[in-house]
Formats: C-alpha cells, structure tokens, sequence
C-alpha cells in the first residue's frame, strides 16, 4: 500500500477519493476509526491509500486536478 495523503479534513478526503474513484483507482482510508473517536481534537489524521502499483497513476490524478499540495511526500 501506498500513502498519497493524511487529512483531518473530511471535505478534502471526500473529494481526493471520488476524483481516484472516477480515475479508476480504489482508494482506502486507514485510521477512520481512531479518527472518529478521539474526539476532534485532531490527533489521529485519516490516511488515504492506494495499492502500490496504481501510485504514480494516482499520484498525477490528483496533481492535475490542481491538488498535488496535498500529497505526501515519497519516503
């Protein structure tokens, strides 16, 4: 699995996940669960990942979109 990006924000992990949806690439989101319980106070941000093999095809979906800011940076 491949991480694209971690969010607190909802709005942002709803449409980073319909645009993939649209392109083709099943998204999951890691960490809703801890997310959801904590509270807000924004500790535990969710984590959107793709298999590995649809990264890069992710990855410029996303850049061209005009939201390439919110990707993680490749360890």
């Amino acid at each position: 699995m491949l991480e694209l990006l971690r969010s607190n924000d909802l709005v942002l992990m709803s449409f980073v996940e319909a645009l993939l949806r649209d392109a083709g690439v099943e998204t999951y989101v890691f960490d809703a669960g801890i997310n959801a319980v904590e509270g807000g106070i924004n500790a535990f941000p969710r984590r959107m990942m793709v298999r590995r093999e649809d990264g890069d095809y992710a990855r410029q979906t996303i850049r061209d979109a005009g939201y390439g800011h919110v990707l993680r940076v490749r360890s």
